[in-house]
């Protein structure tokens, strides 16, 4: 039901942009938005996770270097059936982790120095753990994708602003009658709020599922619930220097940028009260 779900999410945020392309520039804007799809999804696949890493400053380290996180990340890749993720470090204070990649065997973890910081075995076991659920449920790739389809869709509801604004908007006559002009204005700025909506509920509902998964990864959710008390408390101290509001969503809390506080009503993530509450009803039960 899971796959089915994201599934039609994702075929609903390819519908937008292409009829958001018809809507603004008829049968040409829709083969425009149809190609804009296609290119970006191929970006998404093979190039996410470069983009994501480098754009965080993350540096790949060794055993040697983080013995501590490699014991606890071969541990519970081996519990959940995947290879090792590369391990890479992004050199930032605000604590915070994400993974990357589009599948398990291509696969990055990322966490950032304030994370190893603050945070006791358990705790870093518990992150870990909900960033291989990531990982293990290719969240990695469809989180991608969604949010590269949504960027499209914004964008070539900008183009068409742009488009208004200098007269016309380059629609085919035969696609003017019955209302094209009313149902492209429409959609310049629906479309963007309609994909926006569906990511969201892409996300919340992959976070929830991470967190569910990877308390069954460990055995227990205490560790996690602790974890995320934590990240909770110093992410709304500690503003991030390094992580990019692009990749903010891969993120296992929603990090702050500056001294700005996103609406939880608009966040990427669920609120953390409501994902610790989830967490507190979870039996522990063997990762099957």
């Amino acid at each position: 039901m899971k796959v089915l779900r994201t599934g039609v999410i994702l075929v609903l945020l390819t519908v937008v942009l292409v009829v958001a392309g018809g809507a603004i520039g008829g049968r040409s804007g829709m083969q425009i938005a149809l190609g804009i799809a296609v290119v970006m999804n191929f970006v998404s696949y093979f190039f996410s996770d470069r983009i994501a890493l480098g754009s965080s400053g993350a540096k790949p380290v060794s055993r040697e270097q983080l013995p501590r996180l490699y014991d606890v990340m071969e541990r519970l890749a081996g519990k959940a059936n995947i290879p090792v993720p590369e391990l890479y470090v992004v050199p930032d204070m605000a604590p915070n982790a994400f993974a990357t990649g589009r599948n398990p065997r291509h696969a990055s973890v990322a966490v950032t120095e304030g994370l190893l910081e603050i945070m006791n075995d358990d705790e870093l076991e518990g992150v870990i753990a909900h960033e291989l659920s990531h990982v293990r449920n290719y969240d990695i790739l469809v989180s991608s994708i969604a949010a590269t389809i949504a960027g499209a869709i914004t964008y070539l509801a900008q183009m068409g602003q742009w488009a208004m604004i200098f007269g016309g908007g380059g629609r085919d006559r035969d696609d003017d009658r019955g209302g094209g002009g009313l149902a492209g204005l429409l959609m310049i700025f629906l479309a963007p709020f309609a994909a926006l909506l569906l990511q969201l509920f892409l996300s919340r509902t992959r976070e929830y599922a991470a967190d569910a998964t990877g308390a069954r990864m460990v055995g227990q959710p205490q560790g996690l619930i602790s974890a995320l008390e934590k990240l909770g408390a110093y992410n709304r101290r500690i503003p991030t220097t390094a992580i990019s509001p692009s990749t903010s969503a891969l993120c296992i809390v929603k990090p702050m940028f500056g001294s700005g506080t996103v609406s939880s009503l608009l966040s990427t993530h669920p609120p953390l009260e409501d994902r610790i509450a989830a967490l507190k009803q979870i039996v522990p039960t063997p990762l099957g």
